[in-house]
C-alpha cells in the first residue's frame, strides 16, 4: 500500500483507543457543561460563545490522539454520535436520569417577580435577561409574568395577562377619554 493510502486509511492508534478516547471526552464535556450551568448553552454573550467554539478545538487531540487519518477521524466521530444516541435514548426512557444529566428548568421570573437567587446561580444579569426577553418580543421585563431557562439553554417568556378588572378599567378610561374629546369638539363647534 502506498504511503498516501496508508496515512489516509490506517489509524495511528488502536481501534480500542479510538473508541475509548471520544467516550471519555464526551463524559467530561457533559459533566463540565452541566457544572458550568445553562448559561453556557444559552450563549448569552460573546465570551460564552468563544468558550463553546474553542472547546471543540481544545479537546480535538484528546479525542483523536496521534492520528490524522480519515478513517481514524470517522471512527472518533462515529463513537461520539453513537454514545450521544444512547444518552438521548436513556434520557428519554428515564426522566429522573435526564434531570440528573441535564438538570431541571430554572424559574427566573415568577408572577412578575424576578428571582435574583436563580439569576445569580446561572450568572445571568438583568440586562442579559432583558435582551433575551426583547428577542421574544417583550419591550421590558414588566410585561413578563414568567421566565424559564430550560436545561438546553433556551428561554421561555410568558407575558402578563391583564386581569378582568384591569381590562374593565382600561375600557372605562378609553370611553372617558372619548367623551372628553367629544365634549371638547362640541364646545369648540
Amino acid at each position: 500500500m502506498s504511503p498516501f493510502w496508508h496515512d489516509l486509511l490506517i489509524p495511528g492508534v488502536s481501534l480500542g483507543e479510538k473508541i475509548i478516547r471520544p467516550i471519555l471526552i464526551y463524559i467530561f464535556l457533559i459533566v463540565g457543561l452541566r457544572l458550568a450551568g445553562k448559561r453556557e448553552l444559552a450563549q448569552l454573550n460573546p465570551f460564552d460563545l468563544v468558550v463553546l467554539l474553542t472547546l471543540s478545538n481544545t479537546v480535538q487531540n484528546a479525542i483523536i490522539g496521534d492520528d490524522n487519518s480519515v478513517l481514524g477521524g470517522m471512527i472518533g466521530a462515529a463513537t461520539l454520535l453513537v454514545i450521544n444516541y444512547f444518552v438521548i435514548v436513556i434520557r428519554y426512557r428515564n426522566q429522573k436520569l435526564g434531570v440528573i444529566i441535564e438538570g431541571g428548568p430554572d424559574i427566573l421570573i415568577e408572577k412578575g417577580h424576578i428571582n435574583m437567587h436563580n439569576l445569580e446561580a446561572e450568572k445571568i444579569t438583568i440586562e442579559e435577561l432583558e435582551a433575551a426577553a426583547r428577542k421574544q418580543g417583550f419591550r421590558s421585563l414588566k410585561e413578563v409574568d414568567q421566565a424559564i431557562l430550560y436545561p438546553g439553554g433556551t428561554f421561555c417568556f410568558i407575558g402578563r395577562v391583564p386581569s378582568a378588572d384591569a381590562l374593565h378599567h382600561r375600557q372605562i378610561m378609553k370611553e372617558l377619554h372619548d367623551l372628553r374629546r367629544e365634549l371638547a369638539e362640541l364646545r369648540a363647534g
